[in-house]
């Protein structure tokens, strides 16, 4: 599991950040990359990556603002030139008006999709749940309509125990086959064993949260609780006056993310969504002041891709990477 920032910028295109789009690589989980908002020359920024369209069976939006929706068009009409087919439908979901804003883009410029796009409008709560993953929104504040998520990976099963089978001289075969689907075994000696016995400790399933444009609310803490990342927009950075242009404009500051970061526990926070203003010496300040609060936090760049480890969970519960 990986995230690649596509576009890391807020409100219209800079020379050194694209406006906001997110993917969530999940080629070795479901070969498969879902998308986090979609903002004007994604499909550009795709092409500076090893990414194919394809591949993209999900995408999420947040809100409908302009910096988050207008490269749909475009994506939605290069992925069909570069042949996905009726077999390789792509979902999106998103508030209501996104399925008006698609349709009404593809009919005026007569465009005809090679492939079938499902709408699904966002209520609160699972919004998309199979047996690898679970998709949790919750409403943000924003100056319209807007949604936070919360990625849930699911526990990934412990693995057989084979040299501790190999110590009580188990032969290997159909038989390991049944331990390892948890049922008991009786060996051609007599032997009873109990697949449970010899699976291993579960590998927790990973959570990654996406907040973009909000102000502050308590629904942020809710969705983000022990996430292994927080991808949290930072518009603005962490003085008197920047806050109260944040509320004015319905946004968050780097310092409400690294405090929400703080108190739901989470291992990593990334800054993105961040205005055109901040460059050179002044990344590095509002990172500074970032990490007072929380730690470990970094500050996305455009084309940037961090991985997600899978973690353990020990005994007492505690994460463990």
């Amino acid at each position: 599991m990986q995230l690649e920032f596509l576009g890391t910028g807020s409100g219209q295109p800079s020379k050194f950040r694209n406006v906001t789009s997110i993917a969530l690589r999940l080629l070795d989980e479901r070969n498969a990359v879902w998308l986090f908002d979609v903002g004007e020359a994604t499909q550009h920024q795709i092409l500076k990556t090893t990414l194919r369209p394809r591949k993209v069976e999900k995408i999420f939006i947040s809100h409908l603002h302009g910096d988050h929706i207008f490269g749909l068009p475009g994506f939605l009409s290069s992925r069909s030139f570069q042949g996905a087919n009726k077999n390789e439908p792509l979902t999106i979901y998103g508030p209501k008006g996104v399925e008006e804003f698609v349709e009404t883009s593809l009919r005026v410029s007569e465009t005809r999709l090679s492939y079938p796009v499902v709408y699904v409008e966002i209520q609160e709560g699972v919004i998309f749940e199979d047996s690898t993953f679970k998709v949790i929104a919750a409403k943000m504040r924003h100056r319209i309509t807007s949604w936070g998520f919360r990625v849930e990976e699911k526990d990934h099963p412990g693995e057989l125990l084979v040299e501790k089978l190999r110590d009580l001289n188990v032969p290997s075969g159909p038989v390991f086959g049944q331990l390892k689907a948890g049922k008991r075994v009786t060996l051609s000696d007599g032997r009873t064993l109990d697949g449970a016995d010899f699976i291993g400790e579960a590998q927790k399933g990973r959570v990654v949260t996406f907040i973009l444009d909000t102000r502050p609310n308590d629904n942020i803490a809710t969705l983000a609780y022990q996430a292994d990342v927080l991808v949290h927009e930072s518009t603005y950075g962490a003085s008197e006056e920047e806050a109260k242009m944040a509320k004015a404009h319905a946004h968050s500051t780097s310092v409400n993310a690294a405090n929400v970061a703080r108190r739901a526990h989470v291992d990593k926070l990334i800054l993105t969504h961040l205005s055109a203003r901040y460059i050179g010496p002044m990344v590095k300040s509002l990172i500074s002041d970032v990490r007072r609060i929380f730690p470990n936090t970094m500050v996305a760049r455009d084309l940037d891709i961090v991985d997600i480890p899978l973690r353990k969970v020990s005994e007492k519960g505690t994460k463990k990477k």
